[in-house]
């Protein structure tokens, strides 16, 4: 009797589609964006498309292996020094794209795409700097602000001022 009265219970909760599971709203916070509640329940999973120059910040599912308190204070060191470059990339006119996915794709020409795999770094986590017209940097682990800052100038060949404003001139 109990059989059969379980039997239409577990079939009715595993008969579920892939998107019954309603998802909270993505918070602003770079935080709440890279940590879902494991590592495939997250809309940043789907590998993401680059046709600009960009840098992708980057928390693979391989980071499920790492110590509870090591990933915890990786992505605290990581949402933090992101946070202190993104209004620098504003001025810069370069995209931060997020993704959980193992797999960045490059738009070509042609309508071809080349795939940037993630697996296999020494860290699952960091920054990956995209230019279309050259090849990409992979930057693995957690980097300071002002090292962060100096790799992504010398990638993009950016000048070290932001400033609009042109410089006077007299004589």
């Amino acid at each position: 009797m109990l059989r059969r009265a379980v039997l239409p219970l577990m079939l009715a909760f595993s008969c579920r589609g892939a998107d019954s599971h309603a998802r909270a709203p993505v918070a602003d916070t770079l935080a709440r964006e890279l940590t879902p509640r494991d590592s495939m329940d997250s809309v940043l999973t789907a590998p993401r498309l680059i046709n600009e120059r960009t840098v992708v910040v980057f928390w693979t599912r391989a980071s499920d292996t790492l110590h509870p308190d090591d990933a915890a204070s990786a992505m605290q060191d990581l949402n933090y020094y992101t946070e202190q470059i993104t209004e620098r990339l504003k001025a810069w006119g370069i995209p931060l794209v997020l993704t959980n996915s193992d797999t960045v794709f490059l738009a070509l020409p042609n309508n071809r795409r080349r795939p940037i795999v993630l697996q296999g770094l020494e860290y699952p986590f960091g920054y990956l700097l995209v230019d279309p017209d050259g090849p990409e940097r992979l930057l693995s682990g957690v980097y300071a602000d002002d090292e962060l800052l100096e790799e992504i100038r010398a990638y993009f060949d950016l000048p070290d001022d932001t400033a609009s404003t042109r410089p006077r001139v007299t004589t």
